[in-house]
C-alpha cells in the first residue's frame, strides 16, 4: 500500500522530571503509569491503611535518595509538619516543624501545582528565596482534600542536589492523590 510505513510515535501529552527545566516548568499532566508503579501504589495504599501515616512516608522515602519526606499541613501563613522521615535520623538543630508559607518551596508547589528542583542554588526562579542554595533539592506536591480544598504538601527534600527518575516521580504524582485519605 503507498504511503504505508511504521506510525508516527504519539505526542507525549504528559510531563516527567526529564522533562523539566527551571527557565520554564511545565504543569503536570498525568502519565501512563507503569505496571510496576500501579502496583507499587497498592502497596503503599496497604501500608498507609494498616501501619499509619510515619510507616508510609517511611516507605517513601527509602525509595528517594533524599534526606527527608515530609507531609506538611497547611494553617492559615504557616506549614505545620503531620508526618515527617529524616534518613539520619536527627534534625540537626533545622527548624523544620513549622515553616512561614513564604520561606518554603512548598508555596511553589501549592501555587503551582508542583515544584522541583534539584540544584536550588542554580535555580533562577528562587533567586532572593532565603533557603535557595540551603535546601538544594525539593520535589513538592499539593495535596488537596475530597472537596478540592488544598490541605498542604508531599514532599522530598535535602540539602544536597537529588534528582529522581520518571517512573518515581510518575509515582510520586500518584502518591500525593492517595494521601489526603489517610490524614
Amino acid at each position: 500500500m503507498a504511503g504505508s510505513g511504521p506510525l508516527p510515535e504519539p505526542a507525549r501529552a504528559c510531563f516527567t522530571w526529564g522533562d523539566y527545566h527551571p527557565a520554564s516548568p511545565q504543569p503536570l499532566a498525568a502519565c501512563p503509569l507503569p505496571t510496576t508503579v500501579t502496583s507499587t501504589l497498592s502497596e503503599f495504599e496497604t501500608l498507609l491503611s494498616t501501619e499509619g501515616l510515619q510507616a508510609g512516608l517511611t516507605f517513601l522515602n527509602g525509595r528517594v535518595p533524599h534526606r527527608f519526606t515530609a507531609v506538611y499541613r497547611l494553617d492559615a501563613l504557616m506549614l505545620r509538619v503531620v508526618g515527617m522521615v529524616d534518613k539520619q535520623g536527627g534534625l540537626d538543630g533545622m527548624k523544620l516543624e513549622a515553616v512561614p508559607l513564604g520561606d518554603s518551596f512548598c508555596q511553589f508547589a501549592l501555587r503551582d501545582g508542583s515544584f522541583l528542583t534539584a540544584a536550588s542554588g542554580d535555580d533562577q526562579r528562587l533567586d532572593g528565596h532565603p533557603y535557595q542554595g540551603v535546601m538544594e533539592s525539593y520535589i513538592g506536591l499539593p495535596l488537596t482534600r475530597a472537596d478540592g480544598a488544598l490541605f498542604g504538601t508531599f514532599c522530598h527534600f535535602d540539602t544536597a542536589g537529588r534528582p529522581v527518575n520518571d517512573d518515581e516521580y510518575a509515582f510520586l504524582a500518584q502518591v500525593a492523590g492517595v494521601l489526603p485519605r489517610y490524614l
